[in-house]
């Protein structure tokens, strides 16, 4: 009782007080700025607005890193909450020295310029980035500090974790699957891909002497500028812990990705587009980092989503869709010569002709036929669409698993497959992860000769495993993934523990633990 009656009497404070907001129209709480005398390693810049929900488990978070706090700026920018966000931050920059609240007089409605203070703000050498409903791995900052400064690079990215209600997943594991130092992130085929604030530390220098600023739109300002960012980083580096934990809870009403229409988002990608295209760079980076914005963002976002199938407006998609491709007509190259999703490289054929209903008919299959029907052709792999015209019928995979055979023998569980397509010598090992604690997983070397693949997993390994449901993956080019197509069961007890290897909905190797 006595917490609730603090908290009345602080909303009641907070409303009345006037803040005396600056002519650059903000206001820093306890006037930190003007004490400021230690200098700490690391930045952290968070945009808040109306985040009470998660707000004090996010500062937490960076309250505790094992770097120590005292190594840390925090600077958290509101933009004009109406919840109990600004009395949070008042609390908290009264506890802690470090901790910089500052609060706009007005609402920009976008998390760019609230970013951007914070790095005008910044005093220290290095800046990441921290979103006011999400939260840091306790040794997530001294993890990329440590690398930047032995490493020398510009920009160092690690794991980000998606949590959802119904479970979570990595994202982005092109930036997480590997400890890479010293590379271009031009070397990093998807490096344009899943561009958010998260898990990244950047050399603050890079941003400040390049005026990279966030661009103030309500979506896609974090992709322009990671862009920008990477554009002008020499050499980068990328380490596989655990980093950012990214909120997707379906209480988690904050984030602005639930707050902006498809055609809204579509708008600030073209704006994105034209930012790239303006700055005229070489044609083989520009193609990788529009790539992203052509395909990603304009095919798979616009077309193979719920929403397309379901609307009877599906001539806005396309005159939207025309828009985009407006902005092609002075490119140096074919823009779906580099699209990873060869049904997206149909979908743009079949549009160009006019073909739409065959595009709708395509996407519908794509999203419902989760196991589709495939079809070896001089040692090449295709899916089969029948309903298409002849040209478009039979759709090039770049890679394909199809489970031969499995038994128990020795100690050992066995796994004989079958592999096509064009990575087959790049093929690794074979993940095994759990479905619900992604951090969880264990690699085991497989051995491939000819499109012959085999998989031996000692049984001793298997115990070691909690109990739980994994799924199971073939890795290579470092971090693409592709299942086992699978049609049989196959199941060995151990030590009075159950080892199962089943077959999924979607017809691939699962394994179960008991």
């Amino acid at each position: 009782m006595v917490h609730v009656s603090w908290i009345f009497k602080t909303i009641k404070f907070n409303k009345n007080r006037k803040f005396h907001y600056n002519a650059d129209g903000y206001y820093v709480v306890d006037n930190k700025l003007e004490n400021r005398t230690v200098q700490t390693k690391i930045t952290v810049v968070t945009p808040v607005y109306n985040a009470e929900k998660y707000l004090k488990k996010t500062i937490d978070s960076v309250i505790n890193q094992t770097i120590g706090f005292d190594n840390i700026e925090y600077l958290l920018v509101d933009d004009c909450s109406t919840d109990l966000s600004r009395d949070i931050l008042i609390e908290y920059s009264s506890k802690y020295e470090n901790i910089i609240a500052v609060f706009l007089d007005r609402n920009t409605g976008t998390p760019g310029h609230p970013r951007n203070l914070g790095i005008q703000l910044s005093t220290s050498k290095y800046i990441s980035f921290l979103d006011a409903d999400d939260w840091l791995e306790p040794n997530g900052l001294e993890i990329l500090y440590t690398i930047l400064e032995e490493t020398g690079d510009d920009y160092v990215v690690g794991k980000t974790i998606q949590l959802k209600s119904e479970g979570s997943k990595i994202v982005g594991e092109h930036e997480s699957c590997k400890e890479r130092r010293n590379v271009s992130p031009y070397s990093i085929p998807h490096i344009f891909q899943h561009l958010g604030p998260r898990a990244r530390m950047v050399r603050a220098s890079v941003i400040k002497d390049n005026g990279i600023l966030f661009p103030e739109m309500k979506f896609a300002e974090d992709k322009q500028f990671f862009m920008d960012v990477l554009i002008h980083c020499k050499t980068i580096s990328t380490t596989q812990a655990p980093i950012y934990y990214l909120n997707r809870f379906d209480d988690n009403n904050a984030s602005l990705t639930k707050q902006t229409n498809i055609m809204q988002k579509t708008d600030s990608n073209i704006e994105v587009i034209h930012h790239i295209i303006n700055k005229n760079l070489e044609p083989e980076k520009e193609k990788m980092i529009l790539n992203r914005l052509y395909e990603f963002d304009s095919i798979t976002r616009l077309f193979n989503t719920g929403h397309f199938q379901k609307t009877k407006l599906k001539a806005l998609y396309y005159n939207k869709f025309n828009e985009i491709l407006k902005t092609t007509t002075s490119l140096r190259y074919e823009i779906s010569d580099n699209f990873f999703n060869p049904v997206n490289k149909v979908a743009y054929e079949l549009f160009k002709e006019g073909k739409t209903k065959q595009l709708e008919k395509l996407f519908e299959w794509d999203k419902k036929e989760k196991v589709k029907n495939v079809l070896i052709k001089d040692n090449l792999p295709y899916y089969v669409a029948p309903f298409l015209e002849e040209k478009y019928r039979n759709i090039r995979v770049s890679m394909l698993a199809i489970f031969k055979a499995d038994h128990f023998y020795d100690n050992k569980y066995v796994l004989d497959f079958m592999v096509y397509g064009d990575y087959v010598d790049r093929i690794t090992d074979v993940i095994i992860r759990d479905r619900e604690n992604v951090t969880l997983e264990y690699s085991i070397p497989v051995h491939v000769h000819k499109g012959n693949g085999r998989l031996e997993v000692d049984i001793n390994l298997l115990n070691q495993l909690p109990s739980a449901g994994y799924a199971m993956f073939l890795r290579y080019n470092d971090y693409q993934k592709i299942n086992i197509r699978k049609i049989n069961e196959n199941q060995i007890q151990y030590q009075n523990r159950d080892f199962i290897f089943y077959t999924t909905i979607h017809s691939n190797v699962g394994l179960k633990v008991k």
